[in-house]
């Protein structure tokens, strides 16, 4: 289709497409949804062939935040029954950290419930940085500690740091219904201070929290004017005991337009499958891995994934292989204009810059009775959401229990 055809051609070049084009990727029927995935895939094996980038989430500090994000299971008055603890020491987060390399994950990202830290939790994330550096060559660490404070994000870079995180999550004209207690411009601001001492920046969305297609299609093309390295793309977990848990909006193919979408409009930055992929995507995760080039490896900050095994086995049978610690994620050019590790973390090897091995998608089965267009949380009802896959994370960093990578 000549859509289709349109948006694979600036794809390769690196071309923004006209909203109109990322609004109709969503629109697009079931009946459609394989040509978009081909279509998207190839966009995705230009940039970055058929590697597949595993990140591992340490959560550093769980529950007990003051800021009231709508969608959070550690959100100020939350009743979700989730894990609390206060900070983690360097030696057991960094032990957490070994887990995660150890399954094969070149980044680990750390994270920290709360509004943004103070200079002592700077302090304690730096050594904790320091230690995972210390036993883990070669991995990358990234940073989500919240809003940000001046000189923070230089601290944090000086302590070995590689990225920061923080994600918009949703459109400046809705952002305001999510959450009250801090503001969108809070948001770019910090990812603003990351880019500006150096940390490559990680910046990505929630979808499935009752958003319209113009909302996904602003908050996608506010990112690719924020420019980030690496934008993750969420899946609601409708918690209960949160505000949204109510919320099931989403089907495996709606989930699958939205991250053809990411891909047109982002086609050489690295999208990451993010929280979300098992509850919504389900059998169809595989698929997907045609779109992005990285996902989360085992549990998420409160919730857990399927097993570390699993994704392995996933990426394998798909026909992809796990990125090494010596290859750079992102191509030549990106490098080059000083984003990612290749220039921030020094040492990581550069990749080539342009088109990979070009393969077709898997032949894929998509049912027939699946919905197309946009899904309303009647319709996703009606089908009976998967809430027994939200599962509690009652592993790994904060308990006894070996943690699942």
């Amino acid at each position: 289709m000549d859509l289709l055809n349109t948006l694979v051609d600036k794809g390769l070049r690196r071309e923004l497409p006209t909203r109109e084009e990322a609004l109709a990727v969503l629109a697009t029927p079931d009946d459609e949804l394989l040509d978009v995935v081909a279509a998207a895939g190839k966009v995705r094996r230009q940039w970055f062939g058929r590697r597949v980038k595993l990140n591992y989430l340490v959560n550093l500090k769980s529950g007990l935040c003051p800021e009231d994000c709508s969608y959070c299971s550690q959100r100020l008055g939350s009743k979700a029954e989730i894990l609390k603890y206060t900070w983690l020491k360097p030696d057991e987060a960094s032990k957490a950290a070994a887990a995660g390399v150890a399954g094969g994950a070149k980044r680990v990202c750390l994270v920290a419930s709360g509004r943004g830290p103070t200079d002592r939790d700077v302090d304690r994330v730096s050594q904790t940085i320091e230690a995972i550096k210390e036993q883990n060559e070669g991995v990358e660490v990234c940073a989500c500690l919240g809003l940000l404070s001046d000189g923070q994000a230089d601290r944090l870079r000086s302590a070995g740091a590689d990225a920061y995180n923080h994600n918009l999550n949703t459109s400046e004209g809705t952002y305001g219904d999510i959450t009250t207690t801090h503001t969108y411009a809070d948001r770019v601001e910090t990812v603003h201070q990351a880019q500006a001492a150096g940390l490559s920046a990680c910046s990505g969305l929630i979808a499935g929290m009752g958003e319209s297609d113009t909302d996904l299609v602003d908050v996608v093309f506010a990112l690719r004017e924020l420019d980030p390295d690496s934008v993750p793309v969420n899946f609601l977990i409708p918690f209960e005991g949160t505000p949204l848990a109510k919320e099931w909006n989403l089907t495996p193919q709606r989930c699958l337009r939205i991250l053809a979408m990411v891909r047109f409009v982002c086609p050489d930055v690295e999208v990451r499958l993010a929280g979300g992929r098992e509850v919504h995507l389900r059998s169809m995760q595989p698929l997907a891995l045609h779109l992005v080039n990285s996902i989360f490896l085992g549990d998420y900050l409160t919730s857990e994934g399927q097993a570390g095994q699993a994704d392995l086995d996933m990426i394998a049978d798909a026909g992809f292989e796990v990125e090494g610690a010596g290859t750079t994620t992102l191509p030549r050019h990106r490098v080059d204009a000083g984003g990612g590790c290749g220039s921030h973390a020094g040492g990581c090897a550069p990749c080539g810059d342009g088109p990979e091995a070009e393969a077709a998608p898997a032949e894929t089965a998509c049912s027939e009775s699946a919905r197309s267009g946009s899904a309303s949380p009647e319709a996703a009802e009606a089908q009976g959401p998967r809430t027994d896959l939200v599962t509690v994370r009652r592993r790994g960093a904060g308990t006894d229990l070996a943690p699942n990578a």
